[in-house]
């Protein structure tokens, strides 16, 4: 049997109430081979009871690609093959027997060249509200290099950035001023400089500081900047402070940007995922063209994130993050009181730095990424972390990592500058004890009992957090390792 126009009658995956469709079954091909052309999505899938694994896989490829919940007759006027986005592979997920693991392969050609909103459409839009399927979730995707070297990257990346600081070696230090919300310009330029001229690299605005009635923009970056450049004539190092240019639209924040570099600021901050991604991309074009390093802070990923059976992995968002553009954005620290399991943040890093990835399950990556030569971004550890934590902040780590403290540096009883101090002395401890082959984690608190015989603000710092932790469950777990 054969339709008119000869082609083979279509099969039909029925999913609960909803019936999707294929020609020559395009939207679930177990005997495909992906090509390396394709961009590579990793779905956890849910379906609702009594939907067949491969039919509600099917329904995902075809909703998140060409397909629709019914044959149409326009269908007959194109390729389907060409554009059928097709799940190729399905794992269970161990330890589960209602979700899977499937993996779906997109042609090329359903993307626009450079664009991250286009890619978001089609991957994420419609496909996760669908009555068939109880949760889904996007775990990790894979960029084909062809698509990957349509985007930007970062500004400016890992070695530029520490060019134009001239610091080398270590981590840098950062802290979020405190209290984020209240203070007036003049006292936030107070603190700024107290932070800095302690040792700190860099200062930051919070996410949910913009332009308030109780301290404008405007008035924010002139006392900021002026303490910036105090700190640094001061001590003789390269300082700076992320000046949070996020705005209500786009021209407002070129205005902003525009300005933080008049003022000579060397680093503007963006709310990268409230923003969105196409004032991040105009932002982040602007920052290359004008030799601004850019910082991201991830203000609203928890809402996509943090849940394990739906929404979209970090790990994507921070592919994404890369893929359109900035030199820092905060991943978790692992020890500190955020969500943030050990492989999973680790995996992210390499995502963040590395050229070249390996999938790894052990760490949650789905795929091997290549990133040609897109530069790497500066993963930032930021949320309750103190002075005892960087033994291990440094072995998990390592160099290329912003340490960020907040509380840990203003929270000192002898104020900001007594913390920023006991902070860079902690660290320069470590690095030291690391360099000369020492175990930083097992020796890590009589290094830093050591350093503190000569510090008495890293004494006081000590004294102050040596009781406080954060031991709370991990919400979102990797999987556990497939049987053998």
């Amino acid at each position: 049997m054969s339709t008119p126009n000869g082609n083979a009658p279509r099969s039909h995956f029925k999913a609960g109430v909803v019936e999707y469709s294929s020609a020559d079954r395009f939207y679930y091909d177990p005997g495909y081979t992906p090509k390396d052309t394709e961009l590579l999505a990793a779905f956890r899938i849910t379906p609702q009871a009594g939907v067949p694994w491969e039919e509600a896989a099917a329904a995902v490829a075809a909703e998140s690609s060409s397909g629709t919940w019914t044959t149409v007759w326009s269908d007959l006027l194109t390729d389907q093959a060409r554009y059928a986005g097709r799940t190729y592979r399905i794992e269970s997920v161990p330890g589960r027997d209602d979700q899977f693991i499937a993996y779906i392969a997109y042609p090329l050609d359903l993307f626009e060249e450079g664009s991250m909103p286009n890619l978001l459409s089609s991957i994420v839009g419609n496909v996760f509200g669908f009555k068939a399927i109880r949760a889904l979730r996007l775990e990790d995707l894979r960029i084909p290099t062809v698509l990957l070297a349509t985007f930007g990257g970062p500004p400016h990346g890992i070695q530029v950035e520490r060019d134009m600081l001239n610091k080398y070696g270590r981590p840098l230090l950062g802290a979020t001023m405190k209290p984020k919300l209240g203070l007036s310009a003049k006292n936030y330029g107070r603190v700024v400089y107290e932070a800095l001229r302690g040792g700190l690299d860099f200062t930051k605005d919070d996410e949910n500081i913009t332009s308030q009635p109780f301290m404008r923009w405007r008035d924010r970056f002139s006392f900021v900047m002026e303490a910036v450049l105090k700190a640094e004539a001061e001590t003789g190092e390269r300082k700076g402070h992320y000046l949070n240019v996020t705005a209500g639209t786009m021209e407002e924040m070129y205005k902003r940007a525009e300005t933080a570099k008049a003022f000579g600021a060397p680093i503007i901050m963006v709310d990268y995922l409230t923003v969105g991604f196409t004032a991040f991309a105009s932002l982040t074009n602007w920052c290359r063209d004008n030799g601004v390093l850019l910082h991201a802070h991830r203000a609203m990923h928890a809402v996509m994130d943090r849940q394990p059976n739906h929404g979209i992995h970090w790990r994507v968002l921070a592919k994404w993050c890369r893929v359109v553009g900035a030199d820092h954005v905060h991943n978790g620290t692992v020890v500190g009181k955020l969500e943030g399991e050990r492989g999973s943040t680790l995996g992210s890093t390499d995502l963040l730095r590395e050229r070249y990835v390996e999938r790894d399950l052990a760490r949650g990556i789905y795929f091997d990424q290549d990133w040609l030569s897109m530069p790497g971004m500066l993963p930032v550890a930021s949320g309750g972390i103190h002075v005892w934590h960087m033994p291990e902040l440094l072995d998990i780590f390592g160099d290329d990592v912003i340490l960020q403290f907040g509380g840990g540096t203003l929270g000192h009883p002898w104020g900001s500058a007594a913390g920023a101090e006991a902070n860079r002395v902690a660290l320069e401890a470590c690095v030291q004890a690391r360099n000369e082959g020492r175990e930083l984690v097992r020796e890590g608190p009589d290094i830093l009992r050591a350093a503190a015989a000569h510090s008495p603000a890293l004494r006081v710092a000590l004294e102050t957090w040596k009781d406080i932790t954060f031991n709370f469950d991990t919400v979102d777990k990797l999987d556990a390792p497939q049987e053998a």
